[in-house]
């Protein structure tokens, strides 16, 4: 397959939206292992599997105004839209956010996060699929090994993608993620893991819009039913991976006690807290962002 740099694409954010938030979070993701997301204010280079075909493609993605963005895809003539449709899924411009701030107007709390973090919404693992892998890699190991395994992963076994003249590594397609044989310092059970995760992709078991299609309930526990997904992954992979804007993280630890920290309910269990989410609906994922996003900037503010 050829690709190349098509006629960029403009996409526009139906509520507030800034792109510069998006690359300052990625910044300090740790998963995004995204060493370029620093370098060129209001500009992101993407490397990724199309989803269903899963030839490797990139995308440039420069903030044009406030709350719109213009995309150019390098990829071959056939996936150049499907290229599109993921970045907007990627950026969360998928969902209509003119109802967002009013969350914020009904809970204080909310209202002062979005005033610190203006046009900040969900920023995404490429896809459902590579949400589940990372939750394979990750489990019970620091977050920042994990980044590093996963990038050693893309690097050896995914695909060069050259960006906005960066070359990024694209994380490996499925038929190529059931090829690995090497530790690539993991142990067995996690390779397993990994290659049943990428069995499921190929049989379209990890698809962002289906499983956005059923009930939340629904889809996490079919999620559930994958080798190595437990509650807490079936949920970042639903609203990380796929994008599902209205789902409470009630597996969620740091969520929880940033909440209990800024709502000044030190004795809230799990359930009590997700009652005070309802007051965040239908953007639960992306209130529950931000409070996430608070806490490491507090944490790191401490440190």
């Amino acid at each position: 397959m050829t690709s190349t740099l098509h006629q960029p694409a403009v996409l526009h954010a139906e509520g507030p939206f800034d792109l510069a938030a998006s690359a300052r979070f990625l910044e300090g993701f740790t998963p995004a292992a995204r060493p370029d997301a620093a370098g060129e204010p209001g500009v992101l280079r993407l490397a990724f599997p199309v989803e269903g075909s899963w030839r490797h493609a990139g995308a440039l993605v420069r903030q044009r105004t406030l709350g719109s963005v213009e995309v150019s895809v390098v990829a071959g003539e056939e996936e150049a839209e499907a290229v599109v449709r993921q970045v907007r899924r990627i950026l969360s411009l998928d969902v209509d956010g003119e109802g967002f701030l009013a969350a914020g107007e009904r809970d204080p709390v909310v209202g002062r996060l979005q005033a610190r973090y203006p046009g900040l919404r969900p920023v995404l693992f490429h896809s459902p699929y590579e949400a589940a892998c990372w939750t394979i890699i990750g489990n019970r190991i620091r977050m920042s090994q994990a980044a590093r395994i996963k990038q050693r992963i893309a690097e050896r076994h995914g695909e060069a993608v050259e960006v906005g003249g960066q070359r990024l590594a694209s994380f490996p397609e499925p038929r190529a993620l059931q090829a690995i044989e090497q530790p690539m310092g993991l142990p067995e059970v996690k390779i397993e893991r990994l290659r049943a995760i990428a069995r499921a992709a190929q049989e379209g078991l990890l698809e962002a819009e289906s499983l956005r299609a059923f009930d939340p309930g629904e889809a996490l526990e079919r999620l559930q039913q994958l080798p190595g997904i437990g509650p807490f992954s079936a949920q970042l992979i639903l609203v990380r991976g796929a994008g599902h804007p209205d789902v409470f993280p009630d597996k969620e630890q740091r969520l929880h006690e940033e909440m209990r920290e800024l709502y000044a309910l030190p004795a809230a269990t799990a359930a009590d807290l997700a009652a005070v989410a309802d007051g965040w609906r239908p953007y639960r994922s992306w209130v529950a962002l931000l409070f996430r996003s608070h806490r490491e900037a507090r944490l790191a503010e401490q440190s």
